[in-house]
């Protein structure tokens, strides 16, 4: 099944937010080798798609603005939405949000993005055997490189609009 990208038009079916071509025109131009060595572009496209859910996941509350449309599958196109003082218009998927989804369709072709995680391990000793567990540790994976990519698109405390 073919890819369904988003054209800035709400579409009703829409898996990604960048089509193959893009991502691997993206990839190329940064010199990620690993892009290209995926088998195929069905592989690729199942990378995209798992990289949107991704971000749909994620940031789905925190994107600044609302959703154009009732019926589109995913966060973008929207409206009400502000860079800097500058509006994005309403048709678009912002450059910003297609990059991310390309550097998280990279990462995901070789981990799962939102894994089953478990408390971090502080120490462990094997006999008698003895765990101590970090309370702070993390609960997912973060990506501050794609959190500092997509910071002018989202709201400080999340609630933006919802559908």
């Amino acid at each position: 099944m073919a890819l369904e990208v988003e054209d800035g038009t709400g579409k009703a079916t829409a898996e990604s937010f960048i089509s193959v071509t893009d991502a691997s025109a993206y990839h190329t131009a940064r010199g990620n080798a690993a892009w290209a060595a995926l088998a195929s572009d069905t592989v690729r496209e199942q990378c995209l798609r798992k990289a949107t859910d991704y971000m749909e996941q994620v940031y789905r509350s925190r994107w600044q603005g609302c959703r154009v449309s009732e019926t589109q599958a995913l966060s973008w196109p929207r409206y009400d939405v502000e860079v800097e003082g500058y509006a994005i218009d309403s048709d678009v998927v912002p450059e910003e949000v297609k990059r991310a989804c390309a550097e998280l369709a990279l990462k995901v072709s070789s981990a799962e993005l939102l894994a089953d995680q478990s408390q971090g391990v502080l120490s462990e000793q094997v006999g008698p055997i003895a765990v101590t567990y970090d309370k702070s540790s993390p609960q997912r994976v973060r990506y501050p490189a794609i959190d500092a990519v997509l910071s002018p698109y989202l709201l400080a405390n999340g609630g933006g609009c919802s559908m």
